[in-house]
């Protein structure tokens, strides 16, 4: 496979310059995204919001210069993200919507509207079919995002408890599922109901298709039937009261495998490009109500149109640079029992792993591993 082309920069700037968000745009551009025709088109913008108490999450200001060069190109842009499978401040859309605004993330601050793909209760979404897909058939995608006619990730590059690193592959694959998409890449088990928690409601039973679901006259509790339920994840986003959870989580191998899968699914048969900015390296995701001190330095600004590729080289980069004092990454290279994994994301989280996803990306069709580094000033 011919290597794809990889675009950085760093985020040194002059003196009365345009700055960062100069720099960002001039990045985009040197990479190509002028090749893709926007005109008149809906332009979904993917990124994350961080949560409520997590302050690694990129600024708003990034947002807004993606956002502004898309309508200089004369597309309709709008900031998406879809529902989290987790409680937490971001587990349906008006909470979603909530926590991004306290965020920083408006539709006057960052020059277009913001959708949360997936609806209210992250259960509009599309079955999208995975081709070549070994472990998704088909993925369950928030609508607004197939919906739209480009689809463009702004991604900021960390660690993650899982996954090793949350990169632009991640940023799409995991972030696009809807809550019942996100419940498939995570658990392979059935749904189980937490009876405090259940208020017997019966929300959920309209959400299940497969007679999964029983309510219980005599303690006015739903229960799983097990012999039905297929763990589809749908009764998850039905539910109000975070009564509904899945415990049999995948090992990091698969979950990477069907992260990437999905990503396939969100990218296949439109124009994508994908920006990576490498800073604020916290060791777990965005998704934490708090972040830990940097792991590594500051690196700088990816673009390509390749995922695979840029998550490659956002992670060659990292590697080669040297780990940051006063780190969880420190930490664990001091302890006496440390085993040098030569790798910053495992040594940082070592029941993390990153590999199979970029190797399981390549090997359906998402990307390449081969890249070819340009270096802009």
């Amino acid at each position: 496979m011919e290597k794809a082309k990889v675009y950085f920069t760093d985020f040194r700037v002059e003196v009365g310059s345009s700055g960062l968000i100069g720099k960002i745009k001039m990045l985009m551009q040197k990479a190509g995204i002028d090749k893709i025709d926007m005109e008149g088109k809906f332009v979904a913008i993917k990124m994350h919001f961080g949560e409520l108490g997590n302050l690694s999450f990129l600024r708003p200001n990034y947002a807004r210069a993606v956002a502004d060069l898309v309508k200089e190109k004369g597309g309709k842009p709008f900031l998406t993200d879809c529902n989290t499978m987790y409680p937490g401040s971001r587990k349906n859309a008006l909470e979603h919507l909530e926590c991004a605004w306290l965020n920083g993330f408006t539709p006057l601050t960052v020059g277009c509207p913001i959708l949360i793909a997936d609806g209210l209760k992250g259960t509009d979404d599309v079955d999208v079919p995975v081709r070549g897909g070994e472990y998704i058939k088909e993925a369950h995608i928030g609508r607004a995002i197939m919906d739209a006619d480009v689809f463009l990730s702004l991604t900021h590059f960390k660690g993650h408890e899982m996954t090793g690193f949350g990169g632009t592959v991640k940023n799409i694959g995991m972030g696009c599922g809807s809550r019942a998409g996100k419940t498939a890449q995570h658990a392979s088990g059935k749904a189980m109901v937490y009876q405090e928690k259940c208020r017997g409601c019966k929300r959920c039973l309209s959400a299940c298709a497969n007679a999964g679901l029983v309510f219980d006259p005599g303690n006015k509790k739903m229960h799983v039937d097990g012999d039905h339920c297929v763990g589809c994840g749908r009764c998850l986003g039905a539910c109000n009261f975070d009564a509904i959870d899945f415990l049999q989580n995948n090992a990091p191998f698969d979950l990477n495998c069907r992260m990437a899968e999905y990503a396939k699914a969100v990218t296949d048969g439109r124009p994508c490009f994908h920006v990576s900015l490498v800073c604020d390296i916290s060791p777990n995701c965005d998704c934490h109500a708090e972040n830990d001190a940097p792991i590594l330095p500051d690196v700088g600004m990816f673009a390509s149109f390749d995922p695979i590729a840029l998550d490659q080289a956002c992670a060659d980069a990292c590697l080669k640079s040297q780990p940051m004092p006063n780190s969880q990454l420190t930490d664990n290279m001091r302890r006496a029992d440390f085993h040098d994994h030569h790798d910053h994301f495992v040594n940082s989280r070592p029941d993390a792993e990153w590999r199979s996803c970029l190797e399981h990306g390549e090997k359906i069709g998402l990307g390449t591993r081969c890249y070819e580094l340009i270096t802009l000033r």
